[in-house]
């Protein structure tokens, strides 16, 4: 089967996929500048996400043991306003 009606006008750079590139040349001309490598920003964004999840559950624990003793009085206002600061961020 031959290339598709979107892969037809591309130069052939722009078509490989799921190939190491790190040791070739860069690729110089038009074809750079459709260029995009996300590998290692994606790395860091997901160790990021993987720590912030960590820390998040490790403080969730922390609080319910305080609350199991009886040494936290949360306070329900507070709680409920963070809560909404959090939702609006999030979908900000």
């Amino acid at each position: 089967m031959g290339p598709s009606a979107a892969q037809a006008g591309r130069p052939a750079e722009t078509q490989r996929t799921g190939q190491d590139t790190s040791s070739e040349a860069p690729v110089t001309g038009p074809a750079d500048a459709d260029r995009v490598e996300l590998s290692s920003t994606l790395g860091r964004l997901a160790q990021a996400i993987g720590t912030y999840a960590t820390k998040r559950t490790e403080r969730v624990q922390a609080l319910a043991g305080e609350y199991q003793a009886g040494r936290l009085r949360p306070n329900s206002e507070t709680t409920s306003r963070a809560m909404i600061a959090e939702a609006l961020a999030a979908h900000g």
